[in-house]
């Protein structure tokens, strides 16, 4: 239970810290969003700027203060303004104005107070003893100040009770006035040390967490210490919502004033039909509050934040749904938001007209939309081909995935189909049914590797050419990939030269050609060089076959299956599946067992005897001779398992005899090939193997 409390406690300071934050970002975009006058002067034109400048450092002041200091800042700004409004009541009270008349006015209509005779003066009083109450406790006035304050606050209400002269009235209240804000000036005196030790503080902090940290850990610190995302996505969201309230208001106001909203038409209609708004009208009003709400730098972060939100609770949802854990995939809440703002930034969203500003932000959005989807592919890839490789045949596993799958699939074929309906051909909608095809190949290729390894997970019979197949699939997408990725290029300097060009696309253009068109080439020429030179390796080692293999009675160290038709010998004497070891040699050119190199371009290889993780000695023998021979290869087997008998020394003997006996005990604890249930063991566990090896070659193929 007070655990629960001080959660409850702690998420109400959170949010009062938000609340409290967002002003400042109000007051900063309506400095930014001020329009200068031309006919205001020099002087006036520095004095505005000057103001702008004290505005602006001011408020970013405050909108990087700690809570604690955040909440005591505006326990003194609301502390003034009450002081304020008690003098501006005073005032009203007390001169010739009709101050219940100006109170109705200000007031909207409500009638808070009465309109004349002693219950207005009670009214007006109870009023003022809140405010001076509200004063004094929070700038936290001894006893007999806040008496005095108190008192102070209720004097020229007095004088109007006891029907004093207008001008002796208007004298007591420009006293009582000058009264309170002394008062108000020595308390905001008395915490200036504590501003000036609050301000050092700070700055010591932040330059010490630069000089140890870095700017980039600071800035990262102060985002999440200010809340920053939050405090956006609720200025945008406040500004939205107060701007549809006025929008709404307005037009039911012209409705009625036009007499559209009075009901009473030809055909009967109730006076409720006019508060609903037309789809026309909903449209408008809808445009007009997304126009307005990109009209800056400001608002589009705002925006962004918003992205953020629902793009995070996306991705999140997509992951339950299809049962991933990964958390490199949870990235999507971050991805989003950043790639529409650089693509804001980009087009130079906020300085666009309102109506083409509208058309730009529907082209960015569908650009963004793809986005998306090309990273829910990558979330759920890894899935499919882990339950491909696990051999996982629940229904339940499956469904999501492939479910998801077919979606990313129809979904670029649908957007692609009606922006090709509703629009002309030209370079953005180029760029979306490149991005849509991309995305539709990529499925395809997931869904072809997803067969690929569900056929083999069903078969009985060992498809060596699984991962030369995958290689191709893989291969084949990868290229079109990067030729997508060069006409995007293409088509991305086409717009910079010849529509819109700006710094940023130009940047965009460069990051885009060095990590989708170098890097993606560079790592897959490397991958088909390491795949041939893994060929070559396998073909340059010794082969054995027949009676030597029953004679070696022993099994594939990666897969633990026996030798069935042949086997490839390393420079150290182990033996391993072609195909095992060949997909080894796609990540290292080390053994698998003993991790010496396996080959060696230089004919005269060492001829000192080494040792092999057996426990023996091997003999520096030519070890293709020994293949191509008769007796030597029968013996080199057990050599090579057990140490070499007659070839390592007299006190190796023994060893390798050890050596020997616990291999040939091993191979009995594994099972032989007549056990059906522990082959399938074998088997899965040559799979995920198989599948580790190659997710762990994706990122380099082609």
């Amino acid at each position: 239970m007070a655990s629960t409390q001080v959660r409850l406690g702690q998420q109400a300071l959170a949010v009062l810290d938000v609340a409290l934050r967002v002003p400042c970002i109000f007051i900063i975009d309506a400095i930014f969003n001020s329009y200068y006058d031309p006919g205001s002067g020099w002087a006036g034109a520095m004095g505005k700027v000057l103001v702008k400048v004290i505005g602006i450092l001011i408020s970013s002041m405050v909108l990087l203060l700690s809570q604690k200091a955040l909440f005591k800042f505006y326990t003194l700004f609301f502390a003034v303004l009450l002081g304020m409004a008690a003098v501006l009541i005073n005032y009203y009270a007390t001169s010739h104005i009709d101050f219940y008349s100006a109170y109705y006015k200000a007031a909207l209509g409500f009638r808070l107070v009465p309109r004349n005779g002693p219950t207005l003066w009670l009214g007006m009083a109870g009023i003022q003893l809140v405010f001076g109450v509200g004063y004094v406790f929070l700038l936290n006035l001894q006893s007999v100040f806040a008496a005095l304050v108190v008192l102070d606050i209720m004097i020229p209400l007095w004088g109007l009770m006891i029907e004093l002269p207008v001008d002796v009235r208007q004298l007591v209240a420009v006293f009582s006035g000058l009264a309170l804000a002394l008062n108000t000036a020595v308390c905001l005196a008395m915490r200036l040390k504590w501003f000036y030790y609050s301000c050092r503080y700070v700055y010591l902090l932040v330059r010490h967490m630069y000089r140890i940290y870095g700017l980039q850990l600071l800035l990262e610190d102060t985002w999440k210490r200010i809340r920053f995302p939050d405090v956006l996505r609720v200025f945008w969201l406040t500004r939205v919502t107060a701007q549809a309230l006025i929008l709404v208001y307005v037009v039911r106001a012209v409705r009625r004033e036009s007499g559209d909203a009075t009901g009473s038409l030809t055909d009967g209609g109730s006076d409720s039909q006019g508060y609903l708004l037309s789809w026309d009208v909903f449209w408008d009003l809808t445009s007009n509050l997304i126009i307005s709400g990109c009209d800056s730098t400001l608002t589009v972060l705002g925006m962004s934040a918003v992205i953020s939100s629902v793009a995070h609770y996306l991705g999140l949802s997509i992951l339950a749904f299809i049962g991933s854990t990964e958390e490199e995939d949870k990235r999507l809440g971050f991805v989003a938001p950043v790639l529409f703002f650089i693509l804001a930034l980009q087009t130079g969203l906020s300085s666009l007209d309102p109506d083409e500003r509208l058309v730009r932000l529907s082209r960015n959005m569908c650009l963004l939309l793809t986005a998306i989807l090309h990273f829910i592919h990558g979330m759920t890839d890894p899935v499919l081909m882990s339950l491909s490789a696990s051999h996982v045949s629940s229904f339940r596993r499956h469904f999501p995935v492939l479910l998801v799958s077919s979606a990313l699939f129809v979904l670029p074929v649908v957007l692609s189909y009606a922006l090709w309906h509703h629009y002309a051909l030209n370079t953005w909608l180029f760029a979306v049914t490149a991005f849509c095809v991309e995305l539709c190949l990529k499925v395809v290729v997931s869904l072809t590797v997803y067969s690929l390894f569900m056929v083999d997970g069903f078969s009985n019979v060992l498809w060596e050419k699984l991962d030369d197949y995958v290689y191709y699939v893989r291969s084949s997408g990868n290229i079109i990939e990067f030729l997508f990725g060069v006409i995007m290029f293409g088509n991305g300097a086409y717009t910079m030269m010849f529509e819109s060009g700006s710094k940023i696309r130009a940047c965009m253009m460069c990051l885009h050609a060095y990590f989708n068109i170098y890097l993606q080439a560079k790592n897959g020429w490397k991958t088909f060089i390491n795949r041939r030179t893994a060929v070559k390796k396998i073909n340059s080692l010794p082969e054995m076959r027949g009676d030597q293999l029953r004679d070696i009675e022993d099994v594939c160290a990666i897969c633990y299956q026996e030798f069935a038709t042949s086997a490839r010998i390393t420079p150290c004497h182990h033996y391993f599946h072609a195909l095992c070891l060949r997909k080894w040699l796609y990540i290292q050119d080390t053994c698998p067992m003993c991790h010496q190199r396996v080959y060696v371009e230089d004919e005269s290889r060492d001829r000192a005897a080494f040792s092999n993780n057996n426990g023996g000695y091997a003999a520096p023998q030519d070890v293709a001779a020994e293949a191509e021979g008769g007796g030597p290869a029968r013996t080199r087997g057990r050599r090579a398992a057990g140490g070499g008998r007659g070839s390592g020394g007299a006190g190796c003997g023994g060893a390798g005899q050890r050596a020997a006996g616990g291999q040939r005990q091993h191979r009995v604890r594994r099972g032989r090939v007549g056990d059906a249930k522990r082959q399938r063991t074998h088997r899965r566990r040559l799979y995920q193997r198989r599948h580790r090896l190659h997710r762990g070659l994706t990122a380099r193929d082609l």
